[in-house]
């Protein structure tokens, strides 16, 4: 194998040996031992108009592929949420028809898929609470129509007017009431959207996963599970061990998810504190880190499958500080670093993002994911990985 150069932010280099492939099998049968969906993101075309502002211009083929090759993987995808970069690029035009075009996608592979719903193709800032309702019913409509499952997304309308718990309480409960099945609640916190400070009406999160579980019991038979964003793994823990039997918690928290993920079952990854005695010991998973990291993922719940833990927290132990990398602050653009991997990655031909998203961290901060994935196993063909990152070095002006 050659070699592989990195860049430190003072502008010097040096060179690390390149790993050999991963030698990680797709799965025969179903995945049985949690259920886990990878938060997709999407490909730009390469001559389209990406650039901020614009409406997305979509490479339609490489971004149904790279579902195919999450759904080869036993994963399911969470669709049309932050991942695919929604309210940062992600237009509502271009919302529905990937809504659409992945729940086709999900039918001809046999996958698993959910998609967000939001009130986002509003154009006004603030409406009211009424007018807050009825966009998540239209996009619930909708939704259900294509056959996918809906995520309720954290709404930007609602957290502007909500002036009480109650208005939450009363938006929620006349939307679940109205959905046909059980949807899973995303609760996504303030280091991948400020605006939504206060979410539940506190900004204590002990206060807001009351006003959570309140909604939940009232419509238990409506909610499917919940996805936790907090980035605080004690948070996700609490609400976790008061859910309703038959009610999941899917983790989102990029930074803690092995332990999280594990629970009862992996002693030995760091985790908070769990009551033996709850009916709940471990989170299922709904990740962005899970699109760049699909292969790891799936080998990991493999490892479960069969009983095995110490192989569950090799494998996966050593993406999270990957994870961390790409999650940094400012985390909402950890998208950068999921595309960036899916170029590596050979998923798609150039590394270009909607909304020129792709300018979004320096070199230095991308050679650091090149270093961590090559230790991690994370890149699935490191020569190819290498020659591309070479070339971008090059093209910046680095002799690689």
């Amino acid at each position: 194998m050659g070699g592989l150069t990195l860049l430190a932010p003072d502008g010097a280099l040096r060179r690390v040996a390149l790993p050999d492939a991963p030698e990680y099998t797709r799965p025969t049968a179903p995945l049985r031992s949690r259920v886990a969906y990878a938060a997709a993101h999407v490909v730009p075309r390469v001559a389209g108009d990406n650039t901020p502002g614009q409406p997305a211009d979509i490479d339609w083929d490489a971004t149904l592929d790279f579902r195919r090759s999450v759904y080869g993987w036993g994963l399911g995808v969470a669709d049309a949420m932050d991942t695919a970069q929604r309210n940062m690029g992600l237009d509502a035009a271009a919302t529905r028809e990937l809504i659409a075009r992945s729940a086709e996608v999900a039918r001809e592979s046999g996958g698993r898929v959910v998609v967000g719903v939001n009130t986002d193709h509003v154009e006004e800032e603030r409406i009211s609470l009424r007018a807050v309702t009825d966009a998540f019913l239209s996009q619930l409509a909708f939704t259900e129509e294509q056959g996918a499952g809906p995520v309720l997304m954290a709404s930007r309308h609602l957290a502007r007017a909500a002036e009480s718990a109650e208005d939450y309480r009363r938006v929620y409960r006349e939307v679940l009431q109205a959905a046909s099945g059980p949807v899973v609640l995303h609760w996504l916190g303030t280091a991948f959207d400020p605006t939504l400070e206060g979410y539940f009406g506190s900004s204590d999160w002990r206060a807001a996963s009351a006003v959570l579980l309140e909604i939940i019991e009232e419509n238990v038979d409506k909610v499917a599970g919940v996805k936790m964003s907090l980035l605080d793994a004690t948070s996700e823990v609490s609400v976790r061990e008061r859910l309703p039997e038959g009610v999941r918690m899917f983790t989102g928290d990029d930074f803690n998810y092995v332990g999280l993920i594990g629970g009862a079952s992996v002693l030995d990854a760091a985790q908070p504190a769990r009551d033996a005695e709850a009916r709940h010991q471990h989170s299922d998973a709904l990740l962005g880190a899970f699109a760049a990291l699909a292969p790891s993922a799936s080998a990991a719940i493999q490892a479960l499958d069969a009983d095995d833990p110490d192989r569950y927290l090799a494998i996966l132990g050593p993406t999270e500080e990957l994870s961390r990398q790409i999650f940094a602050a400012p985390t909402f653009y950890y998208k950068t670093g999921v595309a960036f991997l899916s170029w590596l990655n050979g998923h798609q031909v150039a590394f270009q993002m909607v909304g020129g998203l792709h300018s979004a961290r320096s070199l230095p901060h991308l050679s650091r994911i090149v270093e961590l994935a090559a230790g991690c196993g994370a890149l699935e063909d490191p020569e190819l990985a290498a020659d591309r990152w070479h070339g971008m070095l090059r093209v910046n002006g680095v002799d690689a």
